[in-house]
């Protein structure tokens, strides 16, 4: 009995010993899920999440090409988006998030310029910080060399509107523009008025500078500009019937009336806005006004390129905010 007794007493005292024990690692337990929740909490959102919450922010929508009541034919703009996944590949080493290693990508428009019925064009999409010089080449090659030094040495690009007859005099010289970067549209072959053409006799114009211009650069023009911005839907409808949008401008030099170069510079900086064409043509207005016009307009934070970048739906963007894309 006494045995038996003895027993008991070890047995309770071990199963004392055991739940003392047992309580003592579920306490430790439940206070380190506290500490590490205390810890989760203080340390805020993960990274991941950082990223996310980011990525809300600075969406932005993609819009639509249009066809508007006043400027006609308007190219779409890629929307923005943040990728998620690189961005976080690129932050999870250093564990922290930095607003400079955000990737973003471009997300299209569901409607595209190519989408709309034929319309000309008179500027790009507003929201776009880019402008594009539009000259026009039916003489004054004698000033294209220092024009073109001009932009060489702005590192720019500008859209030349060929005369189809003017570039069978000179074809070296449009191919050296071609060459240098630049791109070749169709201004006409003879200068005519083109609304006052045939649908016919508009097509031979189009269609003779065409052969011509990639006889002599071995590139096909995409832009068709009608002389003297003289143009009917029939018109508009023909060049899109051979691959070409109908260009025009926003901002006109002028330069043919020989402005002073300060007059010329004042004129285009106190009407330039993004998305818009300018008006140029290869004289010495022009060529003394270049250097300081392009100038003035990277002041203005405005990116030079040519037309058809101009009319792209790619964003230029900045990685500072949102609000500058």
């Amino acid at each position: 009995m006494g045995k038996i007794k003895h027993m008991i007493s070890v047995l309770i005292i071990g199963m004392i010993m055991f739940f003392f024990v047992e309580s003592k690692l579920i306490s430790g337990y439940l206070e380190e899920l506290k500490n590490e929740a205390q810890f989760a909490h203080q340390s805020g959102p993960s990274l991941l999440q950082q990223i996310q919450q980011e990525a809300k922010d600075r969406y932005v929508s993609p819009q639509n090409a249009k066809i508007d009541r006043v400027w006609k034919a308007i190219p779409g703009y890629n929307g923005l988006k943040v990728d998620e996944k690189k961005s976080y590949q690129l932050m999870k080493k250093d564990g922290r998030f930095q607003e400079s290693r955000l990737i973003y990508k471009q997300i299209p428009p569901k409607v595209h310029l190519k989408d709309l019925p034929p319309a000309p064009i008179y500027r790009g999409h507003s929201d776009k910080a880019m402008v594009s010089l539009a000259i026009n080449v039916a003489w004054g090659e004698e000033y294209l060399p220092e024009m073109l030094e001009v932009l060489k040495k702005h590192s720019i690009h500008a859209t030349f509107f060929f005369e189809g007859q003017w570039v069978k005099k000179h074809p070296d010289l449009a191919k050296m523009i071609i060459d240098a970067g630049h791109e070749g549209g169709n201004h006409s072959y003879t200068h005519p008025d083109m609304a006052r053409l045939s649908k016919a006799r508009a097509r031979e114009e189009m269609e003779k500078t065409n052969k011509v211009i990639e006889s002599a650069t071995g590139t096909r023009p995409l832009l068709f500009a009608p002389p003297s911005g003289s143009f009917t839907d029939a018109t508009v409808e023909t060049a899109h019937q051979l691959g070409m949008n109908t260009t025009l401008w926003t901002v006109d030099t002028i330069d043919w009336k020989k402005p002073t170069p300060e007059a010329l510079i004042n004129r285009v900086i106190s009407r330039v806005h993004p998305g818009a064409i300018i008006l140029m043509h290869p004289t010495e207005s022009s060529s003394a006004s270049l250097d300081t016009l392009v100038r003035k307009l990277k002041a203005k934070q405005l990116k030079v390129d040519t037309v058809s970048n101009l009319l792209s739906e790619t964003r230029i963007i900045s990685h500072t905010s949102s609000s500058s894309h």
